[in-house]
C-alpha cells in the first residue's frame, strides 16, 4: 500500500518541496527526439500541431516560426528555443512570407536523422523533440502553459535547455548502462527550464495575457504560493478558507480574491482539482485499494470519493484503472 498523502500532525508551515517540484513528479515526462532539418536558400515547411508540449532548439543560422493564431512571426536565431504546447499548426520558414510546403512527404521519403530543405549547403540547423506526458500530466501542463514560449539564446535557460537536448540526444542513442533512465530525468530537466521562463519572464511567452489562468501562475505568486504549497504537500487535510488565508498573511476575503485572479478558480475548488489529479495518478500507477486512497486524500468515505471521482472524469475509480491501464 502506498503511504498517506496526508500528515497525521497538523501542518502549520510548508515544506521544504515548492508545488512545481510535486506536480513534475505527476507528469510521467519522457523525452522523445524528432528528427533535425538542415536548410539553405528559400525554404518553408509546415507542420501539423504537435498535440504535446515540443521543444525546437536552433543551432545554426536564422529559422522564422510562424504559428497559427499568433499574429506576428518570430525570428529564430542560432541558441534560441521555443517551445509550443497545444495543438497548434506552425511553419519553419527562410522567410515568414514564402509559401510552405507539408513538411510529412519529406520526413516519410528518408529515414536519415536529419532531412533537407531549400537549396543545397547548411544556412540553418535545427533539431526537435517533445515530451511524452502521462494523462495527469497532459492536463496539468498543456492547460497551464500559452502556445508558444520564446527563450532568447542570451538566457541562462536556453543555454541549458540546448545542453539538456544535446545530453539527452546522447543518451537516447546509447547502449551505455543506465541511458534509458538518465534520458527520462533529463526530460524532467528540460520541463524544469520551460516552467523558470514561463513564471519568471513573461514576455517570452506569446500571447500570454490573453491565455488561461491556470495551477502556474499561483505557483509564482510569492503569498499565494505558500497555501498552494500546503494543498499540494497534504491534500487529505479538511483546509479551510481560514487556514489557507492565514498561511498566506491575508485576509480571508483578500485571499479568496486573489487566489481566484490568478488560478481562475476558488481556492478549495482548486484543492478538490488538485485531489483528483492525485487519485488519477495514484489509480494509473498504483495497486493502492480506492478506500485508502479516498481516505488519504481526505474523503470520510470510499463512496463520497468514489462520486466526487465520476463527477470529474465521468468514471468509477476501479473502472477509471482498468481503463488507463488498457490504454
Amino acid at each position: 500500500m502506498a503511504a498517506p498523502l496526508s500528515s497525521a500532525r497538523h501542518p502549520t508551515s510548508a515544506t521544504s518541496r515548492d508545488p512545481i517540484t510535486k506536480t513534475l513528479e505527476l507528469t510521467g515526462a519522457r523525452c522523445v527526439l524528432s528528427r533535425g532539418l538542415t536548410a539553405a536558400g528559400s525554404w518553408a515547411l509546415a507542420f501539423p500541431a504537435p498535440g504535446q508540449l515540443k521543444i525546437q532548439v536552433i543551432l545554426q543560422g536564422v529559422i522564422w516560426l510562424v504559428m497559427e493564431d499568433i499574429e506576428h512571426p518570430v525570428r529564430l536565431a542560432a541558441g534560441d528555443v521555443a517551445v509550443f504546447a497545444g495543438d497548434r499548426r506552425y511553419t519553419l520558414a527562410s522567410d515568414p512570407d514564402v509559401p510552405p510546403i507539408d513538411v510529412l512527404p519529406l520526413l516519410r521519403a528518408t529515414t536519415e536523422t536529419f532531412v533537407h530543405a531549400g537549396d543545397a549547403g547548411r544556412d540553418a540547423v535545427t533539431i526537435g523533440g517533445h515530451i511524452d506526458l502521462s494523462t495527469t500530466g497532459k492536463d496539468l501542463l498543456l492547460s497551464a502553459l500559452p502556445p508558444l514560449i520564446h527563450i532568447s539564446a542570451a538566457t541562462a535557460e536556453a543555454s541549458a535547455t540546448c545542453w539538456l537536448m544535446d545530453q539527452t540526444l546522447r543518451e537516447i542513442h546509447s547502449d551505455a548502462p543506465g541511458s534509458s533512465f538518465a534520458a527520462e530525468h533529463l526530460a524532467q530537466l528540460l520541463l524544469v527550464q520551460v516552467l523558470r521562463v514561463f513564471l519568471t519572464n513573461a514576455e517570452a511567452c506569446a500571447d500570454a495575457d490573453a491565455f488561461p489562468t491556470g495551477w502556474l501562475l499561483p505557483a509564482a505568486d510569492e503569498r499565494i504560493s505558500l497555501a498552494l504549497r500546503l494543498m499540494h504537500e497534504h491534500p487529505g487535510h479538511p483546509w479551510t478558507l481560514a487556514e489557507l488565508a492565514r498561511a498566506a498573511a491575508m485576509s480571508r476575503t483578500s485571499f479568496a480574491q486573489r487566489f481566484k485572479e490568478v488560478a481562475g478558480v476558488p481556492p478549495l475548488a482548486y484543492l478538490c482539482a488538485w485531489r483528483m489529479r492525485l487519485a488519477q495518478h495514484m489509480l494509473w500507477q498504483e495497486d493502492t485499494p480506492v478506500s485508502a486512497i479516498a481516505s488519504a486524500l481526505g474523503y470520510r468515505s470510499e463512496s463520497a470519493f468514489s462520486n466526487a471521482f465520476k463527477r470529474t472524469t465521468g468514471l468509477a475509480p476501479r473502472r477509471y484503472r482498468e481503463a488507463s491501464r488498457a490504454s
